[in-house]
């Protein structure tokens, strides 16, 4: 294991901003100082950069088992690392979902050598299919940390409530896909002047609205610990601000493209710009970044959901979803730390410490004895985000095209360079 010399770097973390020399040696931060002088295998001039904890993105599809031809666990890990995130959850409705201990022992396996903590989201039910409740206490002893029917939410109260009930005696997160399924009815894109304009069927914002208020009432009543999936109305965001100040434990988040897009992106008819819960109006947009700049929104994350170029080829018939693994901090930091809303600290508490905290893992922090597992950022990188050059199996990025500016640069992770931009000269 090679020693790494990251000299004069700004480091952030929520604890700590300073300008110092930073040494990884044994897979641990060893030493904060200035002017170290160290004989490191590895040396990098970081005055430059930022050094951050490595982001926690909790919210991710890639695909693996059964539907690798859109992404799959190497493209995934590789495209998460390029990004700067160094951990994920990832949802359970893989084919066959995983909603059983030696799915998810056989999945986790293959994890530990790709250098990305992955952690694994079990089935609520079984199958997916909102009836029969899963083994709970099985999924977790298998390593399951958080537990979701992700896009295909439990319907019936009874169950949900039954769920919660579960959920909380064997200690795991609920982490809820917020959506009435029979409100949606078919539905493409956000109900509203586009859709009609584009006589194309919608999704009205009530199933979205609707769900994440009986969730809400389901988990105050059993005292369950509940996380909201991608928020996306400014309706969800007020139920959730409403529960947050009578105390309830909820906690939420949202993705990029919901605080930088809206359905005007649809009428080009590119199914790039599908997502569920799909892109909403111009007021929406303004509500979700007042959630997040009020902390009502807690984490940021992708819900990173590879689909081919030939499956979105169809705006009527595409599957939704989204890439975002390579974007999202660069996008985080376009919308708020350049527009002066938010701290680089902000930014790593939105996507490095919240989700750790949610889902009970220890946070990261840039100080000696602690994990190497930090990524360098170059905050004023301007750049065009060009999908060719993703990592990432499937292209269908919502924010093709746009200019951001910030970029990680270099991810390390156990203290071993896991992506290295070709500004260092070297590669990973």
């Amino acid at each position: 294991m090679q020693s790494i010399l990251i000299q004069k770097v700004h480091v952030i973390d929520t604890i700590r901003d300073e300008r110092c020399d930073l040494l990884l040696e044994n897979g641990k931060i060893t030493e904060l100082a200035n002017n170290l002088h160290v004989d490191a295998d590895i040396i990098i001039d970081g005055s430059a950069y930022v050094a951050m904890p490595g982001l926690y993105d909790m919210h991710v599809h890639f695909r693996d088992p059964g539907q690798t031809h859109k992404e799959d666990l190497q493209t995934g890990t590789a495209a998460a690392l390029a990004g700067g995130v160094t951990g994920v959850l990832c949802m359970p409705n893989t084919t066959p979902p995983m909603d059983n201990a030696e799915q998810v022992r056989s999945y986790l396996a293959r994890t530990a050598e790709t250098g990305l903590a992955v952690g694994q989201a079990g089935a609520l039910t079984m199958g997916l299919r909102g009836e029969q409740l899963a083994d709970y206490a099985a999924l977790k002893a298998a390593g399951v940390i958080a537990l979701s029917d992700d896009g295909r939410p439990v319907s019936d109260a009874e169950r949900m409530e039954a769920a919660l009930h579960s959920a909380k005696a064997v200690g795991l997160p609920i982490v809820s896909h917020c959506e009435d399924l029979a409100i949606i009815n078919g539905g493409i894109m956000n109900a509203g002047k586009v859709s009609a304009e584009l006589g194309v069927k919608g999704m009205d914002r009530r199933s979205e609205d609707s769900m994440t208020q009986r969730d809400i009432e389901l988990a105050a009543k059993t005292g369950a610990q509940l996380h909201i999936c991608h928020v996306s109305t400014r309706g969800s965001v007020q139920i959730i601000r409403k529960a947050k100040a009578a105390g309830l434990p909820i906690t939420c988040e949202t993705a990029p493209h919901y605080f930088m897009l809206t359905d005007e992106k649809l009428r080009t008819r590119d199914a790039d710009y599908r997502m569920n819960p799909p892109l909403r109006t111009e007021d929406d947009r303004l509500a979700i970044i007042e959630g997040i700049l009020d902390g009502t929104i807690d984490a940021i994350i992708t819900d990173h959901a590879p689909h081919t170029a030939e499956e979105k080829a169809d705006f009527a018939a595409a599957p939704n979803g989204v890439v975002g693994l390579e974007t999202s901090l660069a996008a985080t930091l376009t919308a708020f730390y350049h527009t002066n809303q938010v701290t680089l600290a902000d930014i790593v508490r939105l996507m490095s410490d919240a989700p750790r905290r949610i889902l009970h893992l220890p946070a990261l922090r840039l100080q000696p004895g602690a994990p190497a597992d930090l990524i360098l950022v170059d905050t004023k990188r301007k750049w065009t985000v060009d999908p060719a050059n993703f990592r990432s199996k499937s292209k269908n990025s919502a924010l093709k095209g746009m200019e951001l500016v910030g970029k990680n640069v270099l991810t390390i992770t156990n203290g071993i360079i896991r992506y290295a931009d070709p500004v260092f000269g070297f590669t990973v």
